[in-house]
């Protein structure tokens, strides 16, 4: 009604309403006919556009329509399965800088070139696998890697078939070689054997000039609670142990305790690690293992420095292998591993660098070089966003300014009939970017006056918005593309000024005696 061209005189509003009814004719078309409304249902506006849906049957129901949907997603899923890979790689670099803590004797100095601590790189581990869907329930899986320390190396090759055999478990058999060790065969079965409890058994046979080295093992899991993992593990072969472990696993903690009786490592060990709810996904970290190997303190922390990258450090002091510091770095399915060993003694000077350092180093790059290229990248972003949708936030402005000019009439009427009643009268309304943080006062403002259409909207002295996008209200566009909105409403009810800010997703309800303006602040 308010649209309807024969409610405007004006030659000027009578085009614009032209317009935006006309707009509103082809929204009812389509949602009231109900092939097309399926069709908008699934493929949204863009659907509508789609050459090819006048050969469709026009008896067909909306459940058949999506059927067919459902059809065509379930064969683009089965292209993109036989693309999908998987791939995941682990490359580890082992640092020896214990030169810098553990020096020669002063009868070695005269030796060139000693003057200079000697930090070398001394193994390193890279391994890499990626899969392959043959079918909808068969994988196929290629590893390998390739490992070298102090001059000497090696690697190995392994290729596995896995196949799911029900909801309840899979099989997987695995063939391998290497230059070290001769062929390798083994088979792994997963099974659920309740609800709440599942085992996982890896048979294998080690072929090399010594033999054939049989293993086994068996991992026995069971829920113990809503967040907490009970383990079992037996493991006969080379290195034959028990191992028992709970694993507690929250919202804001990870806690574990373990116990293992082996030869040759028998040990207890304790961790803890807390998540801070932040969006850098901060946790820190810290556990206690003690064996016939000796005595291990570790602790660290790690946090997100981007979209796909986590970056960790670790510091292990331990007898008797020393002071060590560890960088991971995971981007997406990779990792990137960097044991650095400081010294074979327990040195508090070793332990304060090992400590302060990556912290101080980390905060520096945090502050020249990931900050600002986070903030570049995302204004690129941004800027390629804005270019992308320039004209169609052009058109959207010019209806909502031509929706406002519209509502200037029926406006004026809903306020005389709130102000009869000492109802609900919208002072000003703002719609966009605010900048109250004074860290972000060089950012602009960005936003529009939505006065008139959010009056517009007022039944009842009530005004009530739906968790949505008020960008898609009648009078309103979105005026800054990409970025965090707010709607800052000013309003009186009953003769009283009420004030509220709400987040542009966020339901609105007004009026709210939270929301009154205490008149002596």
């Amino acid at each position: 009604m308010l649209y309807h061209p024969d409610k405007h005189r004006d030659p000027e509003l009578k085009l614009q309403a032209e317009q935006l009814f006309n707009l509103v004719h082809q929204a009812y078309e389509v949602l009231s006919d109900p092939q097309t409304r399926a069709i908008y249902d699934i493929y949204g506006k863009r659907g509508l556009e789609m050459e090819g849906w006048e050969v469709v049957e026009r008896k067909r129901t909306p459940a058949e329509i999506r059927e067919e949907f459902e059809r065509l997603q379930r064969e683009r899923e089965e292209r993109r399965l036989q693309q999908r890979t998987n791939p995941k790689g682990t490359i580890s670099v082992g640092i020896d800088a214990t030169d810098l803590f553990d020096r020669y004797d002063e009868e070695y100095e005269d030796v060139q070139g000693s003057s200079f601590p000697q930090i070398e790189i001394n193994k390193m581990h890279i391994s890499q696998s990626i899969e392959a869907p043959l079918t909808s329930t068969d994988t196929a899986i290629l590893s390998g890697n390739l490992s070298t320390q102090n001059g000497n190396g090696g690697g190995s090759i392994n290729l596995a078939f896995r196949r799911v055999t029900s909801a309840k478990g899979w099989g997987e058999l695995e063939f391998g070689a290497g230059d070290l060790q001769g062929p390798l065969f083994g088979l792994k079965i997963f099974r659920n054997l309740t609800p709440r409890c599942f085992i996982t058994t890896n048979c294998a046979l080690q072929f090399s000039s010594r033999g054939i080295r049989p293993g086994l093992t068996t991992v026995l899991a069971r829920n113990l609670d809503k967040n907490t993992m009970g383990y079992l593990q037996w493991r006969w072969g080379i290195q034959s142990a028990m191992n028992t472990s709970v694993v507690r696993d929250t919202k804001t903690s990870h806690f574990t305790v373990a116990l293992q009786l082996g030869i040759p490592h028998s040990f207890m060990m304790v961790s803890y690690q807390h998540k801070f709810q932040d969006d850098d996904q901060t946790r820190i970290k810290g556990s206690l293992k003690a064996g016939f190997f000796g005595t291990i303190v570790e602790y660290g922390a790690e946090r997100k420095i981007s979209r796909h990258s986590i970056l960790g450090a670790t510091v292990s002091v331990g007898v008797p292998q020393g002071v060590s510091l560890k960088i991971k770095l995971n981007r997406a399915s990779q990792t990137y591993f960097f044991p650095v060993h400081l010294t074979d003694q327990l040195l508090p000077s070793a332990v304060f660098y090992a400590t302060v350092g990556p912290l101080v180093m980390y905060f520096a790059m945090h502050r020249l070089i990931i900050k600002p290229y986070l903030r570049a990248q995302k204004e690129r972003e941004l800027e390629k966003q804005r270019e992308s949708t320039a004209s169609d936030i052009l058109q959207k402005k010019q209806e909502a300014e031509a929706a406002v000019r519209l509502m200037q009439e029926s406006v004026r009427r809903i306020i005389e009939a709130e102000e009869a009643r000492m109802g609900l009268i919208v002072v000003n309304a703002w719609y966009g970017k605010f900048v109250n943080d004074n860290s972000r006062k060089n950012e602009k403002v960005k936003v529009i006056d939505v006065t008139v259409p959010l009056q517009c909207l007022v039944k009842d002295s009530k005004l009530i918005l739906t968790e949505a996008s008020k960008a898609g209200l009648p009078g309103f566009y979105d005026p800054c593309v990409g970025e965090e909105k707010s709607l800052k409403v000013l309003y009186q009810f009953r003769g009283v000024l009420h004030q509220v800010m709400s987040a542009d997703n966020e339901a609105l309800r007004i009026p709210k005696q939270s929301h009154r303006i205490d008149a002596d602040g």
